[in-house]
C-alpha cells in the first residue's frame, strides 16, 4: 500500500470540513480532504492509506463510528490512526467512539489548545510509528507476531507465507533507490490485493527491505501463492528499461567484482502450515518459514516451496520441498521472552 500523507474528513455525508475541525485545526497548515460517503472513504483508505482520518459525529453518529469500527476492525486498515470529534452530549457518545477503535476523541467544549495538541499528537502518531512500514504503510513486526500469535491460539489451519524477491540487491544498483522502493511498493499491492480478494481472514505484513509476509486460510494457499507469482511475473518486467526486457537480464557485478548476467527478478515464497504439526510460538513458525525461503531461492524462477517433512504434500504445480533427508531447523526453547514483541522476526536481511 503505498504512502499517502493525505488527511482524510468524513462526518456521515457532507462535502465541507466542519467547523469543528476548522476550530481545532487553525493555524495548524493541514488541509483535510472531505469525503462524501462511507464507501468513498473506504476505497481511498484500500488503495492508498492515507496519514490519519478525521471524523465528526456531531451530526450522524451512527454513520461515523460504524466506518470507524469498520476501519479498526479490518486487518488491513486497524493501523489508520483515526480521531473523532463529537459533541459534549451525550457523554456516552466519546465512550461509544473509543469502542470502536478511535485513536483520539476531541470534544466540542474541549479549549482549542487541547484539541489541537490532541490532533497533533495523531499526526506525529503516523508519521513515527515503528510498526507500519514508511514505503508500504503496511503492518511491520509487532502486528506480525501478534496475527501469528492469535492464529496459533485459535487451532485454526494456516498457511504462514515468506516471500522475497530474486536480484533485488542488483536491481537496485542498476536503477537507484527511488526505482527500488517502486518495485516493494509493487509487491506490496500485489500481496494486498490478490490475498484480501481471495482469502477472507488473511494477513499481509511487511518485515522489512524486500522481505514480506502473508498468512491465509490454508485451503486458500495454493490459489493464492499461484495468483500472486502469476501477476508479479506478469508485472515486473515493467520495472525494466525496454532492452533489458527484451533481453531478459542485464550485466551486473557480483560481490567478487566479477561481470556475470542478472536476470528479470523472481519471487520466492516459504510456506509452513500447522496442517500436520503443532507450533508452540511464532518464532518456531518463522523459523521453519525461512528455511524455506530459502530453499525456495535455490530453484529457478518465481515458486513456493512448502514444509511437507511432516504430513503429506500441500504444494502445486510451481512449489518444491525439500529435499529427502533434510533436517529441520532447531526448534527455539520456551522462555520468558516469549511473551515479548520481536522475538519471532529478527531485522530483515540484506536485500537479495
Amino acid at each position: 500500500m503505498a504512502a499517502d500523507w493525505t488527511v482524510l474528513f468524513f462526518d456521515g455525508g457532507g462535502t465541507e470540513v466542519s467547523p469543528l475541525l476548522l476550530r481545532f485545526s487553525e493555524g495548524m497548515g493541514i488541509n483535510p480532504l472531505p469525503v462524501n460517503s462511507a464507501e468513498g472513504v473506504l476505497h481511498r483508505v484500500n488503495r492508498a492509506l492515507p496519514a490519519s482520518l478525521i471524523l465528526d459525529a456531531s451530526r450522524h453518529p451512527a454513520s461515523v463510528l460504524s466506518l470507524c469500527s469498520k476501519i479498526k476492525s479490518d486487518p488491513f486498515t486497524a493501523i489508520l490512526p483515526v480521531a473523532v470529534l463529537v459533541p459534549d452530549e451525550p457523554r456516552v457518545l466519546g465512550v461509544h467512539a473509543l469502542e470502536a477503535g478511535a485513536d483520539e476523541v476531541i470534544r466540542a467544549g474541549d479549549p482549542q489548545v487541547e484539541g489541537r495538541l490532541r490532533l497533533d499528537l495523531l499526526f506525529r502518531r503516523a508519521s513515527r510509528d515503528v510498526a507500519v512500514h514508511p514505503t508500504t504503510r503496511l503492518p511491520g513486526t509487532p502486528q506480525i507476531e501478534r496475527d501469528l500469535k492469535a492464529r496459533l491460539a485459535s487451532g485454526e489451519p494456516f498457511a504462514f507465507c515468506y516471500a522475497d524477491l530474486d536480484h533485488f540487491k542488483e536491481f537496485n544498483d542498476r536503477y537507484g533507490y527511488n526505482r527500488g522502493d517502486r518495485v516493494i511498493y509493487l509487491v506490496s499491492l500485489i500481496l494486498r490485493d490478490l490475498v484480501r480478494g481471495l482469502a477472507p481472514g488473511g494477513f499481509v505484513g511487511h518485515i522489512g527491505g524486500d522481505d514480506f509476509i502473508f498468512t491465509v486460510p490454508l485451503g486458500r494457499m495454493e490459489e493464492a501463492c499461484d495468483e500472486i507469482l502469476d501477476l508479479f511475473d506478469e508485472l515486473i518486467p515493467y520495472q525494466y528499461s525496454r532492452d533489458d526486457q527484451e533481453a531478459g537480464y542485464f550485466l551486473g557485478r557480483d560481490r567478487r567484482g566479477s561481470i556475470h548476467r542478472v536476470p528479470i527478478m523472481t519471487l520466492s515464497i516459504g510456506v509452513v502450515t500447522n496442517l500436520s504439526r503443532t507450533y508452540r510460538h511464532p518464532a518456531q513458525v518463522s523459523g521453519r518459514a525461512g528455511e524455506m525461503k530459502s530453499y525456495a531461492k535455490t530453484l529457478p524462477g518465481s515458486v513456493y516451496v512448502v514444509d511437507r517433512r511432516h504430513g503429506e504434500s500441500l504444494s502445486g504445480e510451481r512449489s518444491g520441498s525439500l529435499p529427502t533427508g533434510a533436517e529441520p531447523p532447531p526448534e527455539p526453547e520456551e522462555s520468558p521472552s516469549s511473551d515479548h514483541e520481536n522475538t519471532a522476526f529478527p531485522p530483515a536481511t540484506e536485500a537479495s
